[in-house]
Parts: structure tokens; C-alpha cells; sequence
């Protein structure tokens, strides 16, 4: 004799397959869940590590551009001393030069003159003296013009004041001659002033 089911089966069978859906649902929530949890993680530490390396990137940076300052400044120094060392070099080649110069005024002076006062600025000498008469300033300015160390003679004034028995007070001026090792410096000068005796 057959047998009837008369249970609710296919009503079973649909409850059965919900739970299993509602199962597989909530495990793949748990699943997407924990991937994406992994996914920030492994991102946040990504993250970080760039942000570590750009931090080290900028000390890098700063202590780079600190180097560089003090290269610069070094070149800075550098140049500073190279130019020093070039004025000294200057200065002791050009030494010689002053006596060859104030040789040059003793030999050329003629006679009844005597000089006063001798200023230098850069190259240029102011000459005051005394002459017994206007040609021998003359004298003393085309000695001076034929010279081997200075050129350029102009005379400033000659006067005779009255009282002075002496002779005529006169005022030139005279350039020393640039050589080949000291050449005039612009905006560089020193101002000495000496005093001659009477060549007799």
C-alpha cells in the first residue's frame, strides 16, 4: 500500500534554502568584510611607509640645501682670498716701483728747484715746489715727460707772492706709468705725502 506524505515539505525545503542563503550571504559579508579590513590595512601601512620616505626625503633636502650654503659661503671665502692674495701679489711687485719713481723725481729735478710736498692718489702724484724761475718748471715738466716711470705732465700754477725772495711757488702734476705687472686699480688710492730737500 503507498504511503503519502502529507507534511509540508516544499514549504521545508524553502525555509531550509533561505537560512542556507541567509548563511552564505552572511559569510560573504564576513568575507568582503574581512578582505576590505585587510585591504585598509595593507593601504594605511603603504601609507605610512610613503609618508615615512618623504619625511626622510625632506631632512635629506635640508641637509642638502645646508651643504650647499656652505659650499657656497666656501666659494664665497674662496674668492674673497683669491682676491687678497691678488693685491698682495700686486702690492709687492708694484713695491720697487715707488723707488724707481722718487729716484725718478731726484734725477730730474733741476737745478734751483726744490719740491715742498709730493701727494699721491692711485696713479696721480700732486708736486708743489719752488723754482728760481718758470722755465725751470718747464724744465722739470719735459724731464719729467721723457722719463721711464712717469708721464702726463700739467702744471697747475706758477706764482711769485710778494715777499718771496726765493722764487716762484708752482703746483703740478704727473701720472706714474702702468706696467705690464700693475696695472691702475679704479676706486682703490692712498694718500702720502713726503717732503724732498733742496738739490743743490
Amino acid at each position: 500500500m503507498p504511503r503519502i506524505n502529507l507534511l509540508p515539505w516544499r514549504e521545508q525545503q524553502r525555509t531550509e534554502r533561505k537560512k542556507a542563503f541567509g548563511v552564505g550571504m552572511l559569510a560573504a559579508g564576513l568575507a568582503a568584510a574581512a578582505v576590505a579590513f585587510a585591504g585598509w590595512l595593507m593601504f594605511n601601512e603603504m601609507i605610512e611607509a610613503q609618508q615615512a620616505r618623504n619625511t626622510r626625503l625632506r631632512d635629506e633636502i635640508k641637509v642638502l640645501d645646508k651643504q650647499i650654503e656652505e659650499i657656497n659661503s666656501l666659494e664665497q671665502q674662496k674668492q674673497q682670498f683669491i682676491a687678497r692674495m691678488q693685491i698682495i701679489e700686486k702690492l709687492q711687485r708694484s713695491r720697487p716701483e715707488i723707488v724707481h719713481v722718487f729716484d725718478t723725481f731726484v734725477k730730474t729735478i733741476p737745478d734751483g728747484t726744490y719740491l715742498t710736498a709730493i701727494t699721491q692718489i692711485d696713479q696721480r702724484f700732486k708736486i708743489q715746489g719752488v723754482a728760481q724761475s718758470p722755465t725751470r718748471v718747464s724744465t722739470f715738466m719735459r724731464a719729467l715727460d721723457a722719463s721711464e716711470w712717469l708721464q702726463e705732465p700739467e702744471v697747475e700754477v706758477v706764482e711769485t707772492k710778494k715777499g718771496n725772495t726765493v722764487g716762484s711757488e708752482f703746483t703740478l702734476y704727473t701720472r706714474q706709468k702702468a706696467s705690464a705687472v700693475d696695472e691702475p686699480e679704479a676706486g682703490k688710492g692712498a694718500e702720502t705725502g713726503t717732503d724732498k730737500r733742496k738739490k743743490s
